[in-house]
């Protein structure tokens, strides 16, 4: 089963780890101004990186459907960048479980991605460590002595290193104390962001947690510090959800209202199935919503969204299709053994 369909640890609160580490090769200019350049990119990862196993398997993007490339997206394994290819130069390389993807010729030569389930920062950012080591055997990577690993982008020298997990944290947001705990966060020395990545909003009350520094500061300290305060934000979540469930009445009355709408509704957008879904998963998490299990709740995230709902589907659907299609899947994955 893929790594998104799998709870890890603390995965009440926890959805997800991502390591990306940002290369580029030395003999090549950054920020590709040419397809010429693009394309001998692509045909020299193709033939060197496929060697180093894991599955990987190449792709590019000009060659993926629409509907897939949206799938990828919502599944947070490629950045919208990648997803339009407005250039036609990018490709990946993704094997079956989709935990390991590296993006080609997106904003750097490779971004290389690791993603876990739950709160899995250790063995995430060991794979991708072992994946870049070996990537570095076989390509001239630009670094400096001084900056370390030069990057298109100013914000990403030194070790190139993104360590992000997507938290869902309703309890915090219904108690009033978002607002501060994501300033204590920003604080610290940390971005914060909606559940695409930078420039987009939150959504259902997920949020986005990655370093900013990567400079001055070696990769471990990167992994520790993250983990660190992914852990204070773990237990911030969990004891606002006890001061919610002190009024028990409240708690279960909304999430059962949401969870009767997508048991019950004919038709449903994507904005508003995740609102719902928001409290269904708090509910389920607190043992309030005894009828379905995280599996589901992780499946409802996944095929509610439209390009992974028309997937699932298997054929195209126009938007208010997609409305009406979207909770008749919902009522098929409750029902499900």
């Amino acid at each position: 089963m893929n790594w998104y369909l799998n709870c890890g640890k603390d995965s009440d609160v926890v959805v997800s780890t991502r390591i990306r580490y940002a290369r580029n090769f030395r003999n090549y200019k950054f920020n590709i101004n040419t397809k010429e350049e693009a394309d001998k990119i692509n045909e020299e990862v193709k033939s060197k990186v496929l060697s180093i196993g894991y599955g990987l398997k190449f792709f590019k993007m000009q060659d993926i459907d629409d509907l897939t490339k949206l799938s990828l997206l919502e599944k947070n394994i490629i950045s919208p960048e990648c997803a339009m290819d407005k250039n036609k130069v990018s490709g990946i390389l993704i094997n079956d479980e989709e935990n390991i993807c590296i993006m080609i010729n997106e904003e750097d030569h490779l971004r290389e991605q690791v993603f876990g389930s739950g709160l899995n920062l250790d063995a995430t950012f060991n794979l991708a460590k072992e994946i870049d080591m070996q990537i570095e055997k076989i390509f001239d990577i630009a670094k400096n002595k001084k900056y370390g690993y030069l990057t298109s982008c100013p914000t990403n020298v030194g070790t190139g290193l993104r360590a992000s997990v997507m938290v869902h944290l309703p309890g915090l947001t219904k108690t009033g104390n978002i607002k501060k705990v994501l300033e204590a966060i920003s604080n610290f020395g940390l971005n914060i962001r909606g559940i695409y990545g930078e420039n987009s909003n939150s959504s259902g009350d997920m949020y986005q947690i990655s370093n900013k520094q990567t400079i001055g500061i070696n990769e471990e300290d990167i992994i520790k510090n993250l983990k660190i305060i992914t852990e204070k934000i773990v237990q911030q979540e969990r004891q606002a959800r006890k001061l919610l469930a002190s009024n028990k009445i409240e708690l279960e009355d909304m999430c059962y209202r949401s969870f009767g709408i997508i048991s019950n509704c004919r038709k449903i957008s994507s904005e508003e199935i995740r609102k719902l879904l928001s409290d269904v998963k708090l509910g389920t998490d607190l043992g309030i919503i005894k009828e379905i299990n995280d599996l589901k709740v992780l499946k409802m995230y996944l095929y509610s969204k439209p390009a992974n709902l028309q997937k699932f589907v298997g054929k195209e659907l126009s938007a208010i299709e997609r409305d009406m299609s979207r909770a008749e899947v919902i009522k098929q994955i409750i029902k499900q053994d």
